[in-house]
């Protein structure tokens, strides 16, 4: 299969990373912003063509997919672009940074058939498939969630520790992983969200901090802390209390209550929640389905997001 990707930056060389284990996968071209940036990452990953014009990398001959890794702002513009060219498209999270985005995509991607998956990586991570599993065949069920997402990033710079030219986002990246995460784990819709922020940064122009909850039609409840503010220990961590356990994930490693080590690493083919992740979207191309994380299955993240924008924005 060939494919491009659009984004060299973090976390696009992480999606390269788990093409060339995957295997099987040409990439046929990679699409930066800045030429020589996008030059050094082709040549690493033995690239032969890049550009910094999506539409020439969807126009090179036999390329069937897209993955996009580009800044939030980008996201839902390009998704469109790439399935009006007829090529399927996976969008790292955020699908977009408002609802009018998010609707374009789902009804582009109804419009062409194409498939159209969303990085909503948390659904794939071992840790929280090993919770999903445990819930499918009801030996769990979750009362509440505590989830903290926290970062140190009172200046703008990547996964990398590099500079970059826009801004991320508490509501629309960060907290869209646990509020998709929430609803997809208790299998029931979010029927109540409420949101409150902290100052903005005076540079940056974003809330710095912010506390969600949420509920789901089952009665379970969310609580979930953000903070671009926080000097370490760095990352996201949810605490899972359920009727039968308390269980707590920290990236791809779980623990009981007790802090009891649970083994997830023969829960899927591999620990790297990207390359399940980009597995899954080859996957549902070959077998020409609906992947896990498609701009449907996603779409309610989206539409509570823009609920709890609209809140942020009427609070003093």
């Amino acid at each position: 299969m060939k494919i491009i990707l659009a984004g060299a930056g973090a976390f696009g060389q992480k999606h390269l990373d788990a093409i060339k284990i995957i295997g099987g996968i040409e990439v046929a071209s990679l699409v930066g912003r800045d030429i020589e940036a996008t030059r050094a990452a082709a040549e690493k990953y033995g690239v032969k063509h890049f550009t910094t014009d999506l539409q020439a990398a969807l126009a090179v001959p036999g390329v069937e997919a897209a993955i996009l890794c580009t800044p939030t702002q980008m996201h839902a513009d390009q998704a469109l672009q790439c399935m009006e060219a007829g090529k399927h498209v996976q969008v790292e999270i955020p699908l977009a940074d408002s609802w009018a985005g998010a609707e374009a995509v789902a009804r582009m991607q109804q419009r062409t058939g194409l498939v159209c998956m969303v990085g909503h990586t948390r659904r794939f991570n071992p840790s929280h498939q090993w919770i999903h599993q445990r819930i499918a065949r009801s030996a769990l069920n979750i009362q509440q969630m505590d989830v903290q997402t926290y970062f140190f990033r009172r200046t703008n710079m990547n996964a990398l520790g590099q500079p970059r030219s826009w801004t991320d986002h508490l509501l629309w990246h960060h907290a869209a992983h646990t509020v998709d995460l929430f609803a997809y784990q208790c299998g029931a819709p979010i029927v109540l969200a409420h949101a409150v922020q902290g100052p903005k940064h005076p540079t940056l122009g974003i809330a710095m901090d912010m506390s969600i909850q949420l509920k789901s039609a089952n009665g379970a409840i969310c609580t979930l802390s953000l903070s671009f503010n926080n000097d370490g220990p760095l990352g996201t961590f949810f605490r899972y209390i359920c009727d039968n356990g308390t269980y707590i994930a920290r990236y791809d490693d779980l623990v009981d209550g007790k802090d009891n080590k649970i083994d997830v690493s023969k829960v899927d083919v591999s620990m790297n929640g990207i390359e399940l992740q980009d597995r899954e979207f080859f996957s549902a191309i070959a077998q020409g389905r609906e992947p896990n994380a498609s701009v449907h299955k996603v779409l309610n993240c989206y539409r509570v997001l823009d609920q709890m924008e609209e809140q942020l924005n009427a609070q003093k």
